[in-house]
């Protein structure tokens, strides 16, 4: 039985792992892999014909008592309603694709009565471009990148840093002036390539992300190392915090009251 995924663990994860919500056979390995949360994905990954045995799969599971995030389809389309009925009767959180405004979100808010934490997936140029009235959604808890579809719609390549920046930037200046934690990274689509998995992870650290969606087990635990604070930002943290609340000089560098709150949050991050 999977552990409940409360508000506090989603804005902690570090590792989201996709599952096809066709594929009932995955659902138990794919939390053994310890991955912080496991997405049962009744969106992209399944086939039209597939959605509605794909929903009875996700119930059925859910439905023994484990939890995991619920990607439901799009609104509009012909299963959200129903995608979104099954998730908030189990009271699991819900990643909300082509999120793209607050009257959606906070429609679908309403319909869970509260009882489903909310994740908008931003995979659109109007999400990015309402990204601070997407942080800002009630029951919103986190907010994720879609660099994939995202990429498709701007016409240039989705494993482009430099082409993605501006929308990376954006989400983490938006949740942060939301008063969200940290945005999630979007996908790397070479599984087998665990450079270029790295690659990504460092470029998404460096611009503020602190977690990633994964779409193969072997990310995983490349991720979670990836995002977990390294021995030498540990050890600089400590020197931080040692050094009191006034503001000096450790390093040659001076520290004030920001410093220290970013020295306080690595040590704090498990």
């Amino acid at each position: 039985m999977s552990r409940s995924l409360t508000a506090g663990r989603l804005e902690t994860a570090r590792s989201f792992l996709f599952v096809p919500g066709d594929r009932p056979d995955r659902f138990d390995k794919a939390v053994a892999t310890g991955a912080d949360a496991v997405i049962l994905d009744l969106e992209d990954a399944v086939a039209a014909p597939d959605k509605n045995r794909a929903r009875e799969h996700v119930a059925a599971w859910l439905g023994a008592g484990n939890s995991a995030v619920v990607r439901i389809n799009a609104p509009g389309t012909p299963w959200s309603d129903d995608d979104l009925a099954m998730a908030a009767g189990f009271g699991v959180p819900v990643m909300v694709p082509k999120s793209e405004g607050p009257a959606v979100l906070a429609d679908i808010a309403c319909r869970t009565a509260g009882k489903s934490s909310l994740i908008p997936l931003v995979e659109t140029a109007a999400g990015i471009e309402r990204a601070v009235e997407v942080c800002a959604t009630g029951g919103a808890v986190r907010v994720a990148l879609g660099n994939v579809d995202l990429a498709g719609q701007l016409g240039v390549a989705h494993d482009d840093h430099a082409a993605l920046a501006y929308a990376r930037s954006r989400l983490v200046a938006a949740s942060a002036a939301a008063g969200l934690c940290a945005p999630i990274d979007g996908v790397t689509t070479a599984v087998k390539d665990l450079d270029a998995l790295g690659a990504d992870i460092a470029h998404a650290r460096r611009l503020g992300f602190t977690g990633k969606l994964c779409i193969h087990p072997g990310q995983v635990v490349v991720v979670a190392e990836g995002f977990a604070p390294s021995e030498s930002e540990r050890e600089w943290a400590r020197s931080v915090v040692a050094a009191g609340d006034s503001v000096t000089v450790v390093d040659g560098h001076m520290v004030d009251k920001p410093v220290l709150e970013r020295a306080r949050r690595i040590l704090a991050a498990n």
